[in-house]
């Protein structure tokens, strides 16, 4: 399975931002111009860029929308984006603004007949969000906890309709202190939808290792990598090359 790089671009109030532990608190802000950095990433060769809108994962306000329709405009990359997907309308909204996936998070745990209306509406272009602290799922901007489990949730969604599952493990997310194997192991164990790794990578030796896990005869379809890039730990032409 080809292992594809989503260099993020995370939204708040326009700006570029990266959070730590999904902590609004905790924020560190990294510039003004998110299409900028998209085509800085599109310059390094990236087929992916990752777009979060923080603003509408905690509030299911879409105020970074016409950001979001400007990255895809300007860069010929394919835009995966997520953020505060509640609704049929706010996924096809992102769909029109130009993404080619939506994430749903959120809107996925809370209502699983939205997934599967908008897997039926978009075939292809529909991913699921599964955010968990351990094993324990959590929702709208991580704030709360489900108590749903994460390999139950990734099992149950397996004859959904959608295209991928993106999984993060909310205590390594922004620490760029290495990712979750075993988190990770076990979801590619329970399921075959592709999954796209989140959270944790700060190194080349990350990456590489996300690249070389197996479980149950199965790897990673990919992995987003944020925080590192922008603190300069390597490049995204420098990751590319690591994991191809």
């Amino acid at each position: 399975m080809p292992f594809d790089l989503y260099p993020s671009i995370d939204l708040r109030g326009g700006q570029v931002v990266r959070l730590q532990r999904g902590d609004f608190a905790a924020e560190t802000v990294y510039g003004n111009d998110p299409v900028g950095v998209a085509r800085t990433f599109a310059a390094a060769g990236t087929r992916w860029i990752h777009v979060v809108d923080l603003d509408a994962a905690r509030t299911g306000e879409r105020v970074n929308l016409a950001a979001v329709e400007a990255i895809c405009a300007a860069v010929p990359c394919r835009i995966q984006a997520s953020g505060g997907v509640r609704s049929v309308e706010a996924g096809g909204d992102l769909l029109a603004a130009g993404a080619a996936r939506v994430v749903v998070g959120t809107g996925a745990i809370e209502r699983p007949e939205l997934v599967e209306e908008l897997a039926t509406l978009h075939p292809g272009q529909i991913a699921v969000g599964l955010d968990a602290r351990g094993r324990e799922v959590a929702v709208r901007g991580w704030i709360d906890s489900t108590g749903e489990d994460l390999l139950e949730v990734a099992g149950q969604l397996e004859t959904s309709g959608v295209s991928a599952l993106v999984v993060t493990e909310i205590g390594r997310d922004g620490t760029m202190t290495g990712p979750a194997l075993d988190q990770l192991g076990a979801v590619l164990a329970v399921t075959t939808l592709p999954v796209i790794a989140s959270g944790g990578v700060g190194a080349l030796e990350d990456l590489v290792a996300l690249r070389r896990l197996r479980a149950a005869g199965r790897s990673l379809a990919g992995a987003i990598v944020g925080r590192a890039i922008y603190e300069g730990r390597f490049g995204v032409d420098d990751a590319l090359a690591a994991v191809g």
